[in-house]
C-alpha cells in the first residue's frame, strides 16, 4: 500500500490544533519540583582564638557546627540555619544574611541565622568589635576574624549545597516529652517575686529540691522526605544547653551530643537542632554541674527525640503549601542602655560580652532598623523564629495560639536586646528582666501581636 505523506501530515497538523488544546485545558498546572539542600559547617574557632567568655585553650572530641537546609521551589529560596554559638547579634546576623542570601539565590529577608547558646562557644556581634576598636580596646569576645571567616564559608557551602539539592515530596512531624532536662530558673518567694534563680548547674540542694516550675516538655521534629527517605530532621527544645562550661574547651554540650547520637541512628538525614524559647528555662534542677551530667543529659533529650522521631506522621507536600511571612517589630528600649559605652571601659570582659550588644542594638533601632520575626509554614506545620532570649511562656502562647497545627518555636534569632520576659515577670524582679534583658515589660504585648499575625 502506498502512503500519501502529504495527506497523513495534514492529518496529525489538525489533531494536534484541534485535539491537544482540549486536554492541555483539563490537564493539572505543572507545579515546580520542591528541592531541599543540606550544608553542615565547622564553626569551631582555632585555638587562641576568644570564646564568649575566655580564651579558647582546646577543642572537645566534638566541635562547633553551623547546620542548615535551603527550601527551593516555592518561591524565592528559604534558608534556615542553627549555629553552635552562644548569640549572633545585630551588625553580624545582616552579615551571616547577606552573604547566604546571595548563595541561595534569595533575599536576606528569607533567611534566619539561629544560635543555641552554648557557652564554651564564641559570641558575634560586628557592630560590638566596631565600637570598641573605636574606643581603643580590645574587641576581646567580639574579635570578628573568625565570624568573618565563618560567613565566607557557609556561603560556599550553601552554593555547593544547592547544585546538589534533591527533591522532598513529603514533610514529617512528631513530638513526645523530654523528661528530667529542663526546669523553670526563677525561683518565686511568698510574695510573688524572684527570690533565686536555678542556674544551669545548680549546687544549692535546696534550689534543686524547688518544683520544676513552668515549661515545655515537649521536643518536636519536623523532617523533610524524598519518598521515604529522609533529608533532613530539624529538632526543637526550650532549655539552656549546658551542663558546665567556662573551660575554655569549645563543646557543643547536651545538645550537641544528643544531637549527634540521633545523626548516628538515622545516618541518611542531616540533624539540625534549634534552641527554643528557653531564656527562663536551664537543667538546673537536674543538674549539680557533676561532669557526668553531660551525658545523662544528652541521654535524656536524645531519648526524647527517638520517640518522637518514632511517632512522626508524614504528609505530601507540593510548592503551594509553602508560605514564608515576616513581621517587623520594634521593642522598647530598657532605661540604662546607654550607661553601657562609659562602662564598656571599666567593667569586666565578661560584663562586657554579656550586654555591649544592647548598645549596639539600640543604636540601630534608633537608626529605625527593625527586629524581624519569621514564620515557616508547611502545610499544617508552622515554624515560629524568635529574637532574643525569650521566656517559654512565648512558646507556650504560640502553641496555644494555634491547637490545630504543629507549632514549633526558634529562640536565639537576633541576640542583641538579650532577655525577653513576659510581661510579669518585670514586675517580679530577679536577674533575668533586671540588666540582662534590654527591653521593658511592652514586649511582650507588642512580640504577641506579631506572633498572632504570623500563626494566622
Amino acid at each position: 500500500m502506498k502512503i500519501d505523506f502529504t495527506k497523513t501530515i495534514i492529518r496529525i497538523l489538525i489533531i494536534y490544533v484541534l485535539v491537544l488544546p482540549s486536554f492541555s485545558s483539563i490537564a493539572e498546572p505543572l507545579q515546580s519540583t520542591l528541592k531541599i539542600a543540606t550544608f553542615d559547617v565547622d564553626a569551631t574557632p582555632p585555638i587562641g582564638s576568644s570564646l564568649t567568655y575566655d580564651p579558647m585553650i582546646n577543642n572537645w572530641d566534638l566541635g562547633l557546627r553551623a547546620k542548615g537546609i535551603v527550601i527551593l521551589g516555592s518561591g524565592q529560596p528559604i534558608v534556615l540555619c542553627s549555629v553552635d554559638w552562644i548569640g549572633i547579634s545585630n551588625d553580624s546576623q545582616d552579615e551571616f544574611k547577606r552573604i547566604m542570601a546571595e548563595a541561595a539565590g534569595t533575599i536576606p529577608a528569607r533567611v534566619v541565622v539561629h544560635a543555641i547558646h552554648q557557652h564554651d562557644a564564641p559570641a558575634s556581634d560586628l557592630g560590638a568589635e566596631k565600637l570598641l576598636v573605636q574606643a581603643g580596646l580590645n574587641p576581646m569576645a567580639f574579635e570578628g576574624t573568625y565570624t568573618r571567616d565563618l560567613i565566607k564559608r557557609l556561603g560556599l557551602a550553601i552554593s555547593k549545597s544547592i547544585s546538589a539539592s534533591v527533591p522532598f515530596t513529603h514533610i514529617g512531624r512528631g513530638e513526645a516529652p523530654v523528661y528530667q532536662v529542663a526546669s523553670n530558673r526563677r525561683i518565686l518567694g511568698p510574695d510573688g517575686k524572684a527570690k533565686a534563680s536555678r542556674t544551669s548547674a545548680t549546687r544549692d540542694a535546696a534550689l534543686r529540691a524547688e518544683p520544676e516550675g513552668l515549661i515545655d516538655p515537649m521536643v518536636s521534629l519536623i523532617s523533610f522526605w524524598n519518598s521515604n527517605k529522609p533529608v533532613a530532621v530539624l529538632s526543637y527544645y526550650a532549655s539552656h544547653p549546658q551542663s558546665y562550661y567556662r573551660t575554655g574547651i569549645a563543646n557543643p554540650d547536651f545538645p550537641g551530643i544528643a544531637r549527634f547520637m540521633r545523626q548516628l541512628a538515622v545516618p541518611d538525614a542531616l540533624h539540625i537542632h534549634f534552641n527554643g524559647a528557653g531564656g527562663n528555662l536551664t537543667a538546673g534542677k537536674y543538674n549539680d554541674g557533676a561532669k557526668e551530667n553531660r551525658l545523662v543529659l544528652a541521654e535524656r533529650l536524645a531519648d526524647g527525640m527517638k520517640r518522637a522521631w518514632d511517632l512522626t506522621k508524614q504528609e505530601p507536600v507540593n510548592a503551594s503549601s509553602i508560605a514564608w511571612n515576616v513581621e517587623s517589630v520594634t521593642l522598647k528600649p530598657a532605661q540604662g542602655i546607654e550607661s553601657l559605652e562609659a562602662k564598656m571601659k571599666t567593667e569586666t570582659p565578661v560584663f562586657v560580652a554579656n550586654n555591649l550588644s544592647k548598645l549596639v542594638w539600640l543604636r540601630r533601632m534608633q537608626s529605625g532598623k527593625k527586629i524581624d520575626l519569621a514564620c515557616l509554614n508547611m502545610g499544617n506545620i508552622r515554624i515560629l523564629h524568635l529574637p532574643g532570649e525569650p521566656f517559654v511562656e512565648y512558646q507556650l502562647a504560640a502553641k496555644a495560639e494555634r491547637p490545630d497545627l504543629f507549632v514549633a518555636v526558634a529562640g536565639y534569632g537576633d541576640y542583641g536586646m538579650g532577655y525577653i520576659g513576659n510581661s510579669v515577670a518585670y514586675a517580679q524582679g530577679g536577674y533575668e528582666t533586671g540588666q540582662a534583658s534590654g527591653v521593658t515589660a511592652e514586649a511582650e504585648g507588642i512580640l504577641m501581636k506579631a506572633i498572632r499575625k504570623l500563626l494566622h
